[in-house]
């Protein structure tokens, strides 16, 4: 194997702890939505470790285009990796944000009850658990899935914030705990988003064409 072939190793490698660890951040996030008890030490660490493989990634990627001339497959390998390494990160941000708002809403276990908020929180997981191995697999049926999954997350997020905005006008005692309970919703959504860009540039990686999953005729 040459040194090249070793350093996109590599970079597979550690997109795919990234992804592991990012998976691991919302799933704590999850928690603390549902007011399960979380690893708090543990997530900070997960947090830093997070940084330091999306530096790492930088300055592989960086290495290889100043000692080697990649192929055109390479070279979209490599841009991909820059790019979902950049996503991954985006989304363990989220869920530590989503971790801190979440001890801002008051009485967090009816309001989650009330709004059918697990439902959502667990499709999150699972987008996140399918891109992971759609970046593994690089199967199409799985990317098309996740597209398909993140169109149903946003109409049921957007259905769920409204429901939320009528009880905070109806009754003004929720209107804090239903803000904060809003923006952690923006926040899931924001994941379902990341976790689409992400098949996105997996995409791209294996036929060189550009989809968005917007416009999920682009992809059939």
């Amino acid at each position: 194997m040459t040194h090249f072939e070793i350093e996109l190793e590599k970079l597979r490698d550690i997109i795919t702890k990234i992804g592991v660890l990012a998976e691991s951040q919302v799933g704590e996030a999850v928690k603390a939505i549902l007011s399960e008890p979380i690893e708090g030490k543990e997530v900070k660490k997960t947090e830093h470790k997070i940084d330091k493989l999306d530096v790492k990634i930088d300055e592989i990627c960086q290495n290889i285009f100043a000692l080697q001339q990649p192929v055109a497959s390479d070279l979209r390998f490599i841009m991909s990796a820059m790019q979902i390494s950049n996503e991954f990160e985006r989304i363990g941000d989220l869920s530590m944000s989503i971790i801190k708002k979440t001890k801002s809403i008051k009485d967090k276990h009816d309001l989650i009850a009330k709004f059918e908020v697990e439902g959502l929180a667990r499709e999150i997981e699972l987008v996140l658990s399918k891109t992971n191995a759609c970046f593994a697999s690089k199967d199409e049926n799985t990317i098309g899935e996740i597209f398909v999954l993140n169109k149903a997350i946003k109409n049921k997020t957007d259905d769920t914030i409204h429901e939320i905005i009528s009880e905070m006008k109806s009754n003004s005692k929720v209107v804090v705990s239903g803000t904060n309970l809003v923006m952690v919703l923006k926040h899931l959504e924001r994941i379902s988003e990341h976790c689409t860009n992400i098949a996105e540039s997996v995409y791209f990686m294996v036929h060189a064409k550009i989809i968005k999953h917007d416009k999920l005729e682009d992809f059939n």
